[in-house]
């Protein structure tokens, strides 16, 4: 534990920064060593509604601002960030486990979408409707009032921000409950916006019992719109929570990503992409592509070479600058992946690379597991860990049926040269997302969300503003 990191784990409630004094503590561990790095200080009941009156009054203030006004605070905080970009990535790899390279990219995302929505902020419009001489009919768009957003621990910090800029450039208030693995580097950015001059009863943060924060924040009526980024079973949860009070939400929700490789795909160029791809964040990713379906005519050429790819993966503390795959970032994964391994080979699967824990800390083995069948554990839950799971497919219809047979649709890729293909799996798949030969779908402009049990609702690009905002039909005669 250092000074440096014990000044950034703080609650932000009301505008002041609350230590843990007085109050109940829970560790953070560093998980490329399971070492206790710091203490947490956990919000309260009356922190809770301490935050929800802060909010209540701050709303007023923050929506009578013009956008202008608005924009010129978020561009601070985001030009904030990227000053403190190696403190906020240091903090974020060692509490998170990610390469530090990965870190950095994540902090300057943030960064990038407080800029374009303090943008995108000044572009609400609505319509003015033809009527006859002397009436007016209008629809216009208004903040929708005080959000309560709630973010995971594989992207602390992009997915805290995700719902904290929009909403902010829509006029509305924020109580941000971050996640309770990665305090540091979320409270660093909340101290960047804290300082950028946005005030505490516009964006405040807790941390704390997820169960008891998430069910007293939307039990309350001042909050109007419920933002979550996580798994589908507590996603489901708080859709219960918030249906009492009628609240608006945005659900995005997990997945497990059917990979399509056909064989008129560049095969080494291919391997390459979805090998480095796989591990990302130790394939921690809610779009990470899992399941890759070869066709046949490719499918022994695929396996050789994604499991020695697979095996040069360097693994080691984010720290390491050549690191290329950190720790799990907490140890329930490490039990979880062995269950899902030994499941698939029990059914007659092979792995052919990885497969088990190894090191201290919380690391596991970047993983290959080919003839993989459909009955599987993990081809049927998403194991959200360096898994990667391969079977044949021998048509195009055969591919779809299986990539679309999942109650998931968050991510969806597809490998192929075949322009006609392109178009009917792009118009086939259930999907909020597709890939055509890239891993890239993640964009400050595009929608990023997802369908059936993967949620509803958008973040980022302009359907992620509209979230935030109400719809009102104005008649006047």
């Amino acid at each position: 534990m250092t000074a440096t990191y014990d000044a950034d784990l703080q609650l932000f409630i009301n505008g002041a920064w609350r230590s843990g004094e007085g109050r109940d503590e829970r560790p953070v561990f560093n998980p490329a060593t399971a070492g206790t790095i710091a203490a947490l200080p956990v919000a309260t009941s009356a922190d809770l509604d301490e935050a929800l009156a802060a909010a209540e009054r701050g709303w007023p203030a923050w929506r009578a601002r013009t956008p202008d006004e608005r924009a010129a605070l978020m561009h601070k905080a985001a030009g904030l960030i990227r000053e403190r970009v190696d403190h906020i990535a240091t903090l974020l790899t060692l509490e998170q486990g990610k390469p530090i390279a990965e870190a950095r990219g994540e902090v300057l995302s943030a960064a990038g979408l407080f800029d374009y929505f303090a943008e995108q902020g000044k572009r609400i419009e609505g319509r003015v409707l033809q009527r006859p001489l002397g009436q007016r009919a209008m629809v216009t768009k208004h903040p929708v009032g005080p959000v309560a957003g709630f973010s995971p621990w594989n992207f602390p910090v992009n997915l805290m921000v995700k719902k904290i800029a929009p909403a902010l450039a829509a006029g509305c208030v924020v109580i941000a409950k971050a996640p309770e693995e990665t305090p540091g580097c979320t409270s660093a950015v909340m101290r960047c916006i804290a300082d950028a001059g946005i005030s505490g009863d516009v964006a405040q943060l807790v941390y704390g019992d997820p169960d008891m924060i998430s069910r007293h924040l939307l039990a309350s009526p001042v909050i109007r719109k419920v933002s979550f980024t996580g798994s589908t079973a507590v996603g489901k949860h708080l859709m219960r929570l918030a249906a009492d009070g009628v609240k608006r939400i945005t659900m995005e929700l997990g997945g497990h990503a059917p990979v399509l490789i056909f064989d008129d795909c560049d095969l080494e160029t291919t391997l390459d992409r979805v090998v480095w791809q796989k591990f990302r964040n130790a394939g921690q990713v809610c779009i990470s592509p899992t399941r890759f379906y070869v066709q046949q005519g490719i499918y022994d050429a695929f396996v050789k070479g994604f499991a020695e790819r697979t095996a040069k993966v360097k693994i080691g503390s984010g720290l390491d600058a050549d690191t290329q795959m950190g720790p799990l970032a907490n140890a329930r994964r490490i039990p979880a992946l062995e269950a899902l391994v030994a499941d698939a080979k029990a059914k007659g699967a092979r792995v052919i690379a990885g497969g088990e824990a190894t090191g201290e800390g919380y690391f596991f083995q970047p993983t290959a597991i080919a003839d993989v069948p459909v009955e599987a554990d993990a081809m049927n839950h998403e194991p959200f860990g360096p898994l990667a799971l391969i079977r044949p497919f021998g048509t195009e219809d055969e591919a779809l049926e299986q990539a679309n047979r999942l109650p998931y649709g968050l991510a969806a890729f597809a490998f192929t040269e075949n322009g006609r293909r392109i178009n009917r799996i792009v118009d086939s798949i259930e999907s909020g997302m597709v890939g055509v030969n890239s891993f890239v779908i993640s964009a400050l402009d595009t929608p990023f969300g997802g369908i059936k049990e993967s949620g509803f609702g958008s973040e980022s690009g302009p359907e992620g503003l509209d979230g935030y905002l109400v719809t009102k039909a104005v008649h006047i005669y």
